[in-house]
């Protein structure tokens, strides 16, 4: 499943910092009331107050002997798990301890109202607008090492096929004793060594991937750009996560699945669902897969199918693409009883119930799911204003991020731009991703037919106004950029026709 990032490797691609970091600034300046800058005074005041609480245990299970463990990207320092992974005689004990952001924010006080209106940490190539004033999300409520810190502990017992088999929840106080990254764990990994505790997170991801493959869920592994920051200067490349990456996500599924039947079970909470796929954007993507000479077999279930693809594959790209269409509709849905459950709970891709409970320092939503799971585990039901708060936590969700997809999208083709820059009237090879009949209109005018086309290096994607069909590789020639318009034209490589790329 590793693949390793494709860089760009002309020293001429590189952006200097300052550029990108003014860019950034322009950007957030443009904005209309969307994404919050700075903390009020009042929510500042009350996060330093909150301090105070770090080390209380009050009603807290003493679990500072247990070596818990962070894995997180290198340079993350707001850290919501942390994991202790033990073998069983019948199969696994998993002990995964998420940040006890609840015991900061008091409900309905400063800091809450403040994260409603945030709904989530808001990543920007240059910088992080964070979710919490970071005197808590990366300071006393953040899984540091060697530092005590509140936390919910998930204690899921599994099966010797992975399969949970217990469910509890408490409150405790925790020390995870390092911090390992990601980067380095697969190295060490791939040299046939490796921390003990991340052998066996390998072992209990294989079988919760293998349990996924069974329920027909599916993971679409299509790479990501990446703004990577070297000496002053930031360029872009490929990034698909590593095999440990994908391991570590699978507990934290588990972990969502987990809550989301403690939820079901008593008739309160908040799930992440999703619609199935309209049949008829299946049978599209059938089509399509077909007619790029990679079809996809009845007998196979589609996460099969998608695991099947490589996307340095020009085909399997471009169906990597398509497949996208298929993951739509992905939303919240509250209830404070049983009446109230979604009529079909289960979150399509993953095949199965679901909900955001591993991210609280960076997510609105997973501190409420996290309140919802421990009341119900202890029996006691959720709080009145608990109950009261959850019907409100969708929408915020909803909205914020969009907000935030907006800038995140801006912010990226801010950066494609400028990267293009260097490679103005240059020919590059890029694979069609996706084709757009020509449109016309009354008056006998409309859009050309055109293509998506992705480039592999640099990293970005453009619409062509010319024909070709998904999966072939066409020529194009890089036109012109508007670093200030965030916007690249393409032209065929004949030079006929000419296209927008980044501002797309």
């Amino acid at each position: 499943m590793t693949h390793r990032p494709v860089s760009l490797h002309a020293p001429r691609g590189s952006l200097a910092a300052d550029e990108l970091r003014a860019g950034i600034d322009a950007l957030l300046a443009d904005q209309d009331g969307g994404v919050p800058l700075e903390f009020p005074p009042e929510v500042l005041t009350a996060a330093e107050s909150a301090v105070a609480r770090a080390t209380s245990t009050k009603e807290r299970t003493d679990r500072t002997e247990v070596p818990f463990v962070t894995l997180d990207p290198e340079t993350s320092t707001d850290l919501d798990q942390a994991m202790h992974l033990e073998r069983r005689e019948n199969g696994y004990r998993v002990l995964y301890a998420i940040a006890d952001v609840p015991w900061f924010v008091d409900l309905d006080g400063p800091i809450d109202h403040e994260a409603r209106r945030r709904g989530e940490t808001l990543y920007l190539p240059d910088r992080r607008i964070p979710l919490h004033p970071e005197v808590l999300s990366e300071g006393v409520a953040s899984l540091l090492p060697e530092q005590p810190t509140p936390a919910f502990v998930w204690v899921l017992d599994l099966d010797a096929n992975g399969e949970v088999v217990d469910i509890d929840l408490e409150r405790a106080q925790v020390r995870s004793i390092e911090k390992l990254a990601y980067d380095r764990v697969q190295d060490e990994l791939d040299r046939g060594q490796g921390h003990p505790m991340m052998l066996l997170l390998q072992e209990v991801g294989a079988l919760r991937t293998e349990l996924e493959a069974q329920r027909g869920g599916a993971s679409l592994n299509v790479p990501e750009q990446e703004v990577v920051a070297e000496n002053g200067q930031v360029h872009l490349q490929w990034r698909r996560p590593h095999p440990i990456e994908d391991a570590n996500a699978q507990i934290s599924l588990m972990t969502g699945m987990a809550a989301a039947s403690l939820m079901l079970e008593h008739g309160a909470g908040i799930l992440r669902t999703m619609p199935p796929a309209e049949q008829s954007a299946v049978e599209r993507f059938r089509r399509q897969a077909a007619a790029l000479g990679h079809p996809w077999p009845p007998e196979q279930t589609y996460g099969a199918f998608l695991r099947s693809l490589d996307w340095r594959e020009p085909v399997h790209l471009a169906l990597l693409n398509q497949a996208t269409s298929l993951f739509r509709g992905a939303s919240y849905a509250a209830f404070t009883r049983t009446d109230e459950i979604p009529e079909d709970p289960e979150q399509s891709a993953i095949a199965a119930p679901y909900a955001h409970t591993t991210a609280p320092l960076r997510r609105l939503v997973d501190r409420f799911v996290l309140l919802v799971c421990h009341a119900h585990v202890r029996g006691e039901g959720p709080a009145p204003e608990l109950l009261a708060a959850l019907g409100e936590i969708p929408e915020a969700m909803q909205a914020t991020g969009a907000q935030a997809g907006n800038l995140e999208r801006a912010a990226l083709e801010l950066v494609e731009a400028m990267a293009l820059g260097a490679w103005e009237g240059e020919v590059f090879d890029a694979s069609v991703i996706e084709r757009r009949e020509a449109s016309e209109s009354e008056n006998g005018d409309g859009a050309p037919t055109r293509v998506e086309m992705q480039l592999t290096d640099p990293p970005v994607t453009a619409w062509v106004p010319m024909d070709a069909a998904v999966g072939e590789i066409v020529r194009v020639r890089l036109e012109s950029v508007d670093r200030a318009a965030r916007r690249a034209v393409f032209v065929a490589a004949d030079g006929e026709t000419a296209a927008e790329g980044a501002g797309r």
